[in-house]
């Protein structure tokens, strides 16, 4: 019923998995940004990468309930596990009101926001990679998540600067409207990044 191999590296497979499915999903929303015309076709990608990601997930919740003694605490596995699943969902989300609001061509700020969010979930690949030697690899994770937290601050400016210049230019509320909604969404994708990345810098304080 239960597994003692102290040396089970699966978790940390599966949360390298699970980034993926993240990283996917930014590099989608990019290719949105940059061509609207993709929008229809990658909502139905983007659908089944969020049922995959989530069978990653339910994979990694069932291994922690059938394994007595894991490699780090339950309650990191737990966070973790769902933090990146909740990734993949805040951009389905983002994408679903990019379709629904049927924007348009992306402006240059979305751009912006979602080569941000590629670096910050290529960060977090890397990051993921380490993990499972974290005594080893402390110094290298901890670059990934101070990296993480400085594209997030970057973030915060464009976000700041993209909905100053909407209620400045955008004489239609309506489309004020939508790209608030739509900017506030990445910016929160990001926020998310660096949550992830929080994560993974207790889990270094804690073992390295």
């Amino acid at each position: 019923m239960f597994n003692f191999k102290q040396k089970d590296t699966e978790f940390f497979d599966l949360f390298l998995e699970s980034a993926r499915y993240f990283h996917k999903c930014a590099v989608m929303m990019d290719d949105v940004m940059q061509d609207y015309t993709k929008a229809e076709e990658k909502m139905t990608e983007i659908i089944d990468l969020e049922h995959e990601a989530d069978a990653v997930n339910d994979k990694i919740i069932d291994k922690l309930n059938q394994t007595f003694i894991t490699p780090i605490d339950r309650e990191d596995i737990y966070s973790m596990a769902n933090g990146l699943d909740d990734g993949v969902d805040f951009l389905q989300g983002t994408l679903q009101r990019i379709v629904m609001y049927r924007i348009g061509e992306g402006k240059d700020g979305a751009v912006k926001l979602t080569k941000l969010l590629i670096e910050s979930t290529e960060e977090m690949l890397r990051a993921f990679e380490l993990l499972k030697d974290v005594k080893k690899n402390q110094i290298q994770i901890l670059k990934c998540t101070h990296k993480i937290s400085s594209l997030e601050s970057e973030g915060d400016r464009v976000y700041r600067h993209e909905v100053a210049a909407l209620f400045e230019n955008t004489k239609d509320p309506i489309e004020l409207i939508k790209w608030k909604d739509v900017f506030e969404f990445l910016e929160d994708t990001l926020d998310h990044c660096e949550s992830v990345a929080d994560m993974i810098r207790g889990v270094v304080m804690k073992y390295a």
